[in-house]
């Protein structure tokens, strides 16, 4: 047990030693963007001196290095600044609502792209075992190889392509789903699912291919092993053998990929919320973007990495505890 903890409080390690280097490289590539926040919202006819008192008022005529460890030191202590959009507007009508925090700003957002998440890994993760334990029980078959094609062509589509296509079939042609998802808070939470269904989907069509071929994959390489053949001998079903003998040894590489295909369903929701107006902190990323808000775009991908940092250690970790081999390393 003392070899596991020391096995995970060296991948915690890492982990964190990661997460600074990524905040490094977010920092600088951020403020490299072109553009600048005080020049967007001035206007090309904005007078030199207006957009330097802007910019000295914001910060931003301090030195990157300066900037980045106020930021660090920040994030550090829950602070995630704040929002450049927010202050300027209440600078200008001269109130203070007390809304103009960056952690503020995000937190609905945030939550929002977590229900999206957990919708879609509800779908998914089952679906994706389901159809990886029938393929590996039928491998080499019509079913196996139209499975294939299924989930390759899905993985192989850009999200947008995949998302108009359901809008089309969906929303359109059949109008099962509504198009647009413009949920808010306190809506009927059957309400939320059924706008949530559609990106969720769309999400569910990206993420199956990975996971339904990592289990398809390990149940068959362990379909060879001397316990599945005794399982056989004493007549047990071909499903019975999968589902009770082989599934349960290949959960390493299943909890794996599942991981990680979990790590980009917070990640990689981007493009599916601009899609679906779906009022994430991918679409709030993309606002930012527009505009320049330095905080929130800062904010979102420091978001961004550390829930793949975390959803990748704790896939690691999983794998660690799963795994025999790896808990007692000769």
């Amino acid at each position: 047990m003392g070899n596991v903890l020391k096995i995970i409080l060296q991948r915690l390690a890492l982990g964190l030693l990661t997460l600074l280097i990524v905040s490094i490289v977010i920092f600088v590539a951020v403020n490299l963007l072109p553009g600048d926040f005080a020049q967007s919202i001035l206007g090309q006819g904005a007078t030199p001196e207006a957009v330097a008192a802007i910019r000295q008022d914001l910060g931003l005529d301090q030195p990157l290095v300066t900037r980045y460890f106020q930021w660090l030191g920040g994030v550090i202590q829950g602070d995630l600044g704040t929002s450049f959009a927010q202050a300027n507007f209440a600078s200008f009508t001269g109130t203070d609502s007390g809304a103009t925090t960056v952690a503020q700003q995000i937190a609905p957002r945030f939550a929002n792209t977590m229900f999206l998440a957990m919708i879609t890994a509800a779908i998914a993760v089952p679906f994706s075992i389901f159809l990886g334990v029938l393929a590996a029980l039928y491998r080499n078959t019509v079913f196996d190889r139209a499975t294939n094609i299924f989930t390759l062509t899905s993985i192989s589509s850009p999200e947008f392509f995949l998302a108009y296509i359901l809008i089309l079939f969906l929303a359109v042609l059949n109008p099962i789903f509504p198009s647009l998802s413009n949920i808010f808070e306190g809506m009927p939470f059957g309400e939320r699912v059924e706008k949530s269904m559609l990106p969720a989907l769309t999400l569910t069509l990206v993420v199956t291919a990975h996971m339904m071929r990592m289990t398809r994959a390990a149940i068959i390489n362990l379909l060879a092993s001397p316990y599945i053949e005794m399982a056989r001998l004493k007549g047990l079903s071909p499903m019975r053998v999968i589902v009770k003998h082989a599934l349960p040894n290949a959960l390493a590489p299943i909890i794996n990929v599942i991981a990680l295909n979990l790590a980009y369903l917070i990640t990689g929701v981007v493009v599916v919320e601009v899609v679906f107006v779906y009022p994430g902190i991918g679409q709030l990323f993309v606002d930012s973007v527009k505009i320049r808000d330095i905080p929130v775009v800062q904010a979102c991908c420091l978001i961004f990495a550390t829930a793949f940092i975390l959803l990748n250690l704790t896939a690691d970790i999983m794998s660690i505890l799963s795994n025999p081999r790896l808990r007692h390393p000769k």
